[in-house]
């Protein structure tokens, strides 16, 4: 999917908003996340909050996506004072757009839930960078120095 277009999609976002990608501001982060109020969710939240200042700096805009709905979206919003929205995909249209549900290992069991990445979107449109199977520590700052390579 690197170096093609990204199809247009819309998703309700936080404070009241619809998200869509065609009018979003490029260079996009979006970054797709299990679950709302868990421990590396929270991690990857922060971090994306700590850095919001310098994305921005560098023209780029940053939103989170998971299938939560917005109601659990808006309260994690609240919690963690994250400066950017979040897209609730409780259908996976987005998710499954950008290949992200996968079958997980959970206490043994088999569940099938979002596999944490995050892509970039660049001023065309075209999908430029992916990183699949994220871990957090250290994540947000390699986006930050990939936009700014930009």
């Amino acid at each position: 999917m690197e170096g093609q277009r990204c199809p247009d999609f819309t998703l309700p976002a936080t404070s009241g908003k619809s998200f869509m990608l065609s009018t979003a501001k490029k260079p996009l982060v979006i970054y797709f996340y299990p679950k709302d109020n868990t421990p590396g969710c929270t991690n990857e939240g922060m971090a994306f909050r700590d850095l919001y200042a310098d994305f921005q700096a560098a023209g780029a805009e940053v939103v989170g996506v998971s299938r939560d709905g917005l109601k659990s979206h808006e309260n994690f919003k609240a919690k963690l004072e994250l400066p950017f929205e979040l897209l609730s995909d409780s259908d996976e249209t987005v998710c499954n757009l950008f290949d992200v549900m996968k079958l997980k290992n959970m206490y043994g069991k088999q569940v099938r839930g979002v596999e944490r990445s995050t892509f970039v979107i660049d001023a065309d449109g075209t999908l430029v960078r992916a990183w699949r199977g994220v871990k957090v520590p250290g994540h947000a700052e390699e986006v930050l120095a990939y936009i700014k390579a930009l």
